[in-house]
């Protein structure tokens, strides 16, 4: 029988596009892990799928995962099948297709479930993601996010 985690995830951008980070949470048991990244240019939505891809990626062996979010964009991606479409249209005019082919890649190794839940409404796991993704994203040291830089740049 597969492990059985919850993850919580939450990004956040000082400006969009700004500074932005991610905050997460893994708890598997009585296990509970903390993580989060910043980065000097990068959009909401990135740094909200990338806690995702993070978090799954941290894992060691395939587990059931349960990954809470307050981000529509990538629960109803996932959710609703559309990512899937996407892929068998290799993403053609889809924003951050560099992190929805890392997340699928990922997303395979594991039977993974998303919950939505509504973001700054008190729930304690989704309040301590965005501490976490906002202190990041306001650090000193703050990480390229190199595909979102040079695709940028091409604009």
């Amino acid at each position: 029988m597969a492990k059985q985690v919850t993850l919580y995830t939450d990004g956040a951008a000082r400006g969009n596009p700004g500074n932005g980070g991610y905050g997460l949470i893994l708890i598997y048991g009585a296990h509970k892990k903390e993580f989060s990244e910043g980065f000097r240019l990068t959009t909401n939505n990135r740094m909200e799928l990338l806690s995702v891809i993070i978090g799954l990626e941290m894992l060691k062996e395939p587990c059931e995962v349960n990954v809470y979010s307050d981000s529509k964009y990538v629960v109803d991606a996932v959710e609703k099948g559309w990512v899937f479409n996407w892929s068998k249209k290799n993403f053609k005019q889809k924003k951050n297709k560099d992190l929805w082919e890392r997340f699928l890649s990922i997303f395979s190794k594991h039977k993974v479930r998303f919950f939505w839940i509504k973001g700054h409404n008190g729930h304690p796991e989704n309040e301590r993601c965005d501490a976490l993704a906002v202190k990041a994203a306001e650090s000193k040291v703050l990480k390229i996010d190199t595909w979102y830089e040079q695709n940028q740049s091409k604009k």
